[in-house]
């Protein structure tokens, strides 16, 4: 079982930057592949972002590419979600999610039924 906790979201302007965490329980933290997405006001849940168990690879939505940088602590048991050039779209509740892989390459998980865990969601907002 894992337990995921986000924090760090919060208000900003058009062109600011924020740091997302997400918070690990268990000790097998770094046998998971972790991704983040995103979910608007009447819009359905989507992929932001997702980093292999080592943190070697990553990949991004093509609306958060270059601006949005996905990493990971295995010591710390802890995710990364830095946000540059914020923009009004942006705004959203953050959720982090973790899926199982073992020590295997595979990583590119992008739909949210392939994840194991969630956390409850930080809230992001943008103004303009």
């Amino acid at each position: 079982q894992v337990q995921l906790v986000e924090s760090g979201g919060g208000l900003v302007q058009a062109g600011g930057s924020l740091r997302l965490s997400c918070a690990a329980s268990g000790r097998t933290f770094s046998s998971y592949a972790m991704g983040w997405f995103r979910q608007a006001p009447a819009k359905e849940r989507e992929f932001v972002a997702v980093i292999s168990w080592s943190g070697e690879s990553t990949a991004y939505a093509d609306s958060v590419k270059g601006r949005f940088t996905i990493s990971r602590d295995n010591a710390k048991n802890t995710e990364y979600l830095q946000m540059n050039s914020l923009k009004p779209d942006d705004t959203a509740v953050y959720y982090c999610a973790a899926r199982r892989t073992g020590y295997s390459g595979t990583y590119y998980y992008t739909k949210d039924h392939e994840y194991d865990y969630w956390g409850q969601g930080t809230q992001v907002t943008v103004s303009s």
